[in-house]
């Protein structure tokens, strides 16, 4: 089974670009099949790892930012993959 970790974040006002940098430098623990970053306006960072897991196991997450990079609190989903389709 393929698993999805999809992790959220807002950074403070102005801070985007240190949210986006602070994401790119963490390591990711253990052997992802695959990790991405995306952000989006309003300076959002999403990152999305995937496993080869089962839907419970125990997988390393990211951390939530220190201090006050942030606008609100980070916000996590697990996903299961249903494989994909072309096009």
């Amino acid at each position: 089974m393929t698993v999805a970790l999809m992790w959220e974040a807002r950074a403070a006002e102005g801070r985007g670009e240190e949210l986006l940098a602070w994401v790119s430098e963490r390591p990711v623990a253990g052997s992802p099949l695959a990790r991405e970053i995306l952000r989006a306006p309003g300076d959002r960072v999403l990152v999305i790892t995937w496993w080869d897991a089962p839907y419970d196991a125990e997988l390393p997450e990211l951390p939530d930012p220190e201090g006050e990079l942030v606008a609100r609190p980070v916000h996590r989903w697990r996903f299961e993959s249903l494989g994909r389709t072309g096009g």
